[in-house]
């Protein structure tokens, strides 16, 4: 299928704007030309360092100026790192992710630290994530010569809407962190959350931007906002299932080939309403008791859905060549 990244903003409107039931019938047609149906990317997030953020995002309650009742903990020591990738990889996850709560990289012992943790867990087998906030094309090929195989940098919502929810960086700044992340040869993992009070204008903006990047990203999460008490955005109302159906199907139509990730909401979800976005397009999760700070569903949960859907998780670097080098180490793809 060719692969379009000229999208105008009309052309996203009127697919986002379908029917429900007919958009859904779409992406999962497209999903079924593109993707391995049935197989989902079980992926598990660890927090590294949390709390103490000086940002403002008005969703965070790792953000130091709200009082969320989260304890700031400086960087995990390695061996509590590498024991929660082991029983993540035992738990059936394929990506290990790790997240610290850092507007930006700095050249610094606790980066030096994280690099050994991000070759640690290549070497384990795992694709290696992380999200450490704002980098710099030096940063980012030292991640990749340490192994890492994709960064997460979400833009969160749309240009129009962004001033709204944090002011202590820039769109722009987002952008330019996934334009280092992509010349440094690293999976691009970027999305976005609803329900911070945003209008449909503002998704279909969102996703009209991560369509018309010069590549698209290989990974896209769509995230459920959960209202954690002590931030702004405390109040907003939980999303419906038919908003998420949207966001996925519209996601899968646009960017076919992406991993497009039912993130962070999914507590909240009975199996049901995630059978109808797995339909939809979606193919990869969050497994785990945490996103972060978050609560979401464990490991078990997760498998007895699997079995009862008919789901299989996806091999690790599935996407890549038999026999090529991959991160610093040979890795054979299964068939």
């Amino acid at each position: 299928m060719h692969l379009r990244t000229d999208w105008t903003l009309d052309e996203v409107k009127a697919i986002y704007n379908l029917p429900v039931l007919e958009l859904v019938s779409q992406a999962a047609a497209i999903h079924a030309q593109t993707q391995a149906t049935g197989e989902v990317q079980v992926c598990t997030l660890l927090s590294v360092k949390t709390g103490g953020c000086p940002e403002d995002c008005a969703y965070c309650p790792q953000a130091a100026r709200y009082h969320t009742g989260v304890q700031a903990h400086k960087l995990l020591p390695d061996a509590e790192v590498l024991a929660a990738a082991q029983r993540a990889k035992d738990g059936g996850s394929t990506r290990f992710c790790m997240g610290a709560a850092w507007r930006e990289i700095r050249d610094n012992r606790d980066f030096d630290r994280v690099l050994g943790m991000v070759e640690q867990v290549n070497h384990m087998g795992l694709e290696v994530c992380c999200t450490l906030g704002m980098l710099n094309e030096y940063q980012a090929e030292r991640l990749k010569q340490a192994g890492l195989y994709a960064y997460n940098h979400n833009l969160d919502t749309s240009r129009e809407k962004y001033d709204d929810i944090i002011t202590t960086r820039t769109y722009d700044d987002r952008l330019n962190t996934l334009e280092h992340v992509r010349k440094a040869g690293i999976s691009v993992c970027s999305g976005g959350i609803i329900g911070l009070g945003e209008t449909d204008e503002d998704r279909i903006a969102m996703l009209h931007t991560l369509a018309t990047l010069p590549q698209h990203p290989e990974s896209v999460p769509v995230n459920a906002l959960v209202p954690v008490q002590g931030t702004p955005l405390a109040d907003q109302p939980r999303v419906s299932v038919w908003e998420m159906l949207r966001m996925i199907g519209t996601a899968r139509i646009l960017m076919p080939h992406t991993m497009v990730r039912l993130s962070a909401g999914r507590q909240e979800m009975p199996v049901t309403e995630q059978a109808l976005c797995f339909l939809a397009g979606a193919n990869s999760i969050f497994s785990g008791e945490k996103l972060l700070t978050t609560p979401n569903p464990n490991f078990d949960a997760d498998k007895q859905m699997f079995a009862l859907l008919g789901l299989k998780p996806r091999k690790s670097f599935k996407d890549v060549p038999e026999g090529a080098m991959v991160l610093g180490r040979e890795t054979a793809v299964e068939a």
